[in-house]
């Protein structure tokens, strides 16, 4: 059998990146001394009069790419997901999202999936911190296709971009061939009745493993490819709910504020059905192997198995 493809989605946008900056003049990329981590420094490689390192100080990034914005150039910011929506949440809700600023977020190491760097850099509160922000789109793709995809698509957009970038290899789920993406669309990657699961980022994958493994106890799931936590895809997951005996959600994010509570929010209000949310549950992380540290929380297929079964009850 063929060895998997992997690629860590933070690797998938500095490749992006360099192929908008030849595409596009009015591209800056800007980034707070971790080009190498970010993997900006692609970019920087190859059109360094379009790269600023403004150094460890993610809120003047912020401010500069706003001036930078309203002069017509389409800046991509970067840095760690902690620092970036942490450190520099005020500086994106008044400086960037308020005047409905033409700015792209784009933030590497993000969820427990950091591993070794632990709780302090594990950042799980990114979704709810964005989500919160009125205008802001929120994505967070599964792999190395949706990723390139999601970074040209912010381009395109006009307005202010969140997008989550991974540290780890991840598999690559999707056909560059043979794959759509728009912003706010989610996907049906496998048909099922019932009990759909609802995944985005690096749980996708998780989610298309746990299908497999509850098809043979004869549980017919459909799998749902969420990128754009917000805007939701209202139709594709009111559809789920209605079709399906329950729904899971599945998120390498805090349980509070992310996909889980955006899903359940909006089936209580307009079509009330069962949920359940895997996630992290409002604790901090712990410092270990990126993939014993998501085994720990939950964050694998055989969780969401065990979920499915105790919600259909088969």
């Amino acid at each position: 059998m063929a060895e998997i493809k992997k690629i860590a989605t933070r690797d998938s946008y500095g490749a992006t990146l360099r192929e908008l900056g030849a595409e596009h003049e009015d591209i800056i990329v800007l980034d707070a001394d971790l080009s190498g981590s970010t993997r900006t420094g692609v970019f920087a490689k190859a059109f360094p009069d379009r790269f600023i390192n403004c150094g460890i100080a993610e809120a003047d990034m912020i401010c500069v790419s706003g001036g930078l914005s309203t002069m017509g150039f389409v800046p991509f910011c970067s840095s760690f997901a902690m620092f970036l929506t942490g450190r520099a949440y005020e500086q994106i809700r008044n400086t960037i999202g308020y005047p409905e600023l033409n700015v792209k977020l784009c933030a590497s190491h993000a969820g427990l999936s950091v591993g070794e760097d632990g709780a302090s850099h594990q950042c799980c509160e990114d979704f709810a911190l964005m989500r919160n922000i009125p205008g802001m789109v929120v994505m967070s793709p599964a792999d190395d296709v949706e990723a390139r995809a999601a970074v040209r698509a912010a381009y395109a957009h006009k307005g202010p971009v969140y997008i989550r970038l991974g540290r780890a290899a991840v598999p690559v789920v999707f056909d560059e061939n043979n794959f759509e993406f728009a912003i706010g669309k989610a996907q049906v990657l496998r048909p099922g009745k019932d009990v759909a699961i609802l995944a985005t980022g690096l749980m996708v994958e998780r989610a298309l493993q746990a299908a497999e493994q509850l098809s043979l106890a004869g549980i017919d799931a459909r799998v749902i490819d969420v990128c754009t936590i917000k805007p939701l895809d209202e139709e594709v997951i009111l559809s789920a709910a209605a079709e399906c005996g329950g729904l899971i959600t599945c998120e390498e994010h805090s349980i509070v504020g992310g996909l889980g509570e955006a899903v359940a929010s909006l089936t209580a209000e307009k079509l009330p059905t069962r949920v359940r949310r895997i996630g992290v549950e409002d604790v901090y992380g712990v410092s270990g192997p990126w993939k014993d540290v998501l085994d720990l929380f939950g964050l694998n297929a055989a969780h969401i198995t065990a979920v499915a079964h105790e919600l259909t009850g088969k």
